[in-house]
C-alpha cells in the first residue's frame, strides 16, 4: 500500500468515527425541541413500518414543541403511537389535523446523567479513533517491510496519522463541550 492510501484511509475511518458520535449526540434530549428527537421513531403506515418523517412533516413550534403534520390524515393516530412506542419519554397529543409533541423540561438529576451518557459517547468515539491509529500504525510497519518503505517515510507516517489522532480527538472534545453546555443550559 501507498503511504497516501494509508493516510487518506486514516483519515476517513476518523472522520466516519466522529460523524457516528455527533449522530449519537443529536439523539440526546435537551430539552429543547428540535427535529431530530423523532428521527429514530417508527410509525405502522399500512402495515409497513417507516420512519415518521416518511409519513408527515416535523415542524418545531417553539423551544419546547414539536407539531408533525402527516400527508395522509388517516395517519394521526399511528403517528402518535410510533412517538409513544419510541421510548423517548414524549406525551403527544392529536390536535386537529396535527400531533402536538411537548417536549418536557429536563431536572437537574436529569441532566447530569444526560451529561454522563454524551461523555460516554465521547469516550466511545475517542477509543474508536485509537484504535484506527493502532491499525493504520501496523499497516505502516507491514508496508515498511513489504513494499519497501523507507524508516523515514514509515515515521513520517506514523507523525501524519497521530496529528490526524489529535485532531479528531479534539473535534469530538468540541461536540461534547457543546452539547454538555446545551444539556446544562436552563
Amino acid at each position: 500500500m501507498q503511504l497516501k492510501e494509508i493516510l487518506k484511509n486514516c483519515e476517513t475511518r476518523m472522520q466516519k468515527a466522529v460523524e457516528s458520535v455527533r449522530h449519537e449526540l443529536v439523539k440526546v434530549r435537551t430539552g429543547k425541541a428540535t427535529t431530530a428527537l423523532l428521527d429514530t421513531v417508527k410509525v405502522d403506515a399500512y402495515g409497513t413500518m417507516m420512519p415518521i418523517s416518511q409519513v408527515g412533516s416535523i415542524s418545531v413550534v417553539d423551544a419546547h414543541m414539536l407539531a408533525v403534520t402527516p400527508w395522509d390524515q388517516g395517519m394521526l393516530h399511528p403517528i402518535e403511537k410510533g412517538i409513544i412506542a419510541g421510548n423517548l419519554g414524549l406525551n403527544p397529543s392529536i390536535d386537529g389535523k396535527i400531533v402536538r409533541v411537548p417536549i418536557p423540561m429536563l431536572n437537574e438529576e436529569r441532566r447530569r446523567e444526560l451529561v454522563k451518557l454524551v461523555k460516554k459517547f465521547g469516550e466511545e468515539g475517542k477509543v474508536a479513533i485509537r484504535n484506527v491509529r493502532r491499525d493504520e500504525n501496523e499497516q505502516l510497519k507491514k508496508s515498511e517491510k513489504e513494499d519497501h518503505f523507507s524508516e523515514d517515510e514509515r515515521k513520517r507516517g506514523e507523525q501524519e496519522v497521530q496529528k490526524y489522532t489529535d485532531k479528531y480527538t479534539k473535534e469530538i472534545d468540541t461536540l461534547l463541550t457543546v452539547k454538555e453546555k446545551e444539556i446544562m443550559e436552563v
